[in-house]
């Protein structure tokens, strides 16, 4: 099933090239009184809701997917957690490319552990990045994106992938510098998660999925989560050793190869197997 967000936060299920308008699916959802619990509502109880979706799917109102603006089919998660050089290949186009390492030895997650990015940052595709600091190099930066369904801690990788409430594309932009990873790379906009949420039941094995994003049709990244240096469940087991996950988090796997910078004007589009595409603007 692919579940969007769309427009004014309706909620829809993604049929082709439809939209089917199941917004009434989030009546099931239970009321909360502050302090409101940590994580996202929705997928929280997406075991709830799925029978709903499914039951409104059959007559609900349609739309063009074109003529809808896609947000992040997560809205509320607890933490955005980053996964920094996770590629070889990127590590040795980092350390070759002076814009990227700023003099400084480029090392891999090993050395690195993991990373967070400010909740506010999230957009969907249909809202395009913000290019800010106009004086800076901005990067694009394509991921498969994770989005936790059951919360935990000290999760095993071989339970792993039973928390995972399913996948999209993530694009990590990034401002060039010498600040750290969590200011360079929270900017508003700076985290793009569309076009919707895959469900796990649909993606058996995320360690072999390509993935590509291209800028102004000309291709600049292409490659399969098969080289990801830790891997989907490890990169599940590795955080909740430090952070308890909760529902709605999204873990970005980390890019491939081929970043680059991005100006106002420029369309990156982004393609993850079994997941989707989209079309991300990059606007002052």
């Amino acid at each position: 099933m692919k579940i969007c967000r769309y427009n004014d936060d309706r909620l829809g299920v993604v049929d082709g090239d439809d939209i089917v308008d199941v917004t009434q699916a989030l009546d099931v959802l239970p009321s909360v009184r502050w302090p409101v619990p940590p994580g996202d509502l929705a997928i929280a109880h997406l075991g709830d809701l799925r029978g709903e979706i499914e039951r409104l799917a059959a007559s609900g109102e349609r739309l063009a997917r074109s003529g809808a603006v896609l947000k992040s089919p997560v809205a509320n998660p607890d933490k955005i957690i980053g996964a920094p050089v996770n590629y070889l290949k990127h590590q040795d186009e980092a350390q070759k490319d002076a814009g990227i390492n700023f003099g400084t030895d480029v090392k891999t997650i090993n050395e690195y552990g993991l990373f967070l990015k400010a909740n506010s940052s999230l957009v969907g595709p249909g809202e395009g990045v913000a290019a800010k600091f106009p004086d800076r190099r901005i990067d694009y930066e394509v991921e498969l994106a994770v989005v936790v369904g059951r919360g935990g801690r000290d999760i095993g990788e071989g339970d792993a992938l039973s928390h995972v409430a399913g996948y999209a594309i993530g694009i990590d932009m990034s401002v060039r510098g010498t600040e750290d990873r969590s200011y360079r790379k929270s900017l508003d906009s700076f985290s793009v998660l569309g076009p919707w949420l895959v469900t796990a039941d649909e993606i058996a094995d995320p360690g072999g999925l390509d993935l590509e994003l291209s800028v102004n049709g000309e291709m600049k990244q292409s490659s399969n989560t098969s080289f990801l240096i830790f891997d989907v469940p490890q990169l599940i087991a590795y955080a909740s050793r430090a952070f308890t996950l909760h529902p709605g988090d999204i873990i970005m796997t980390g890019t491939p190869e081929g970043v680059g910078p991005v100006a106002p004007g420029d369309v990156m589009t982004a393609w993850v197997e079994s997941v989707g595409k989209m079309d991300v603007e990059v606007r002052a």
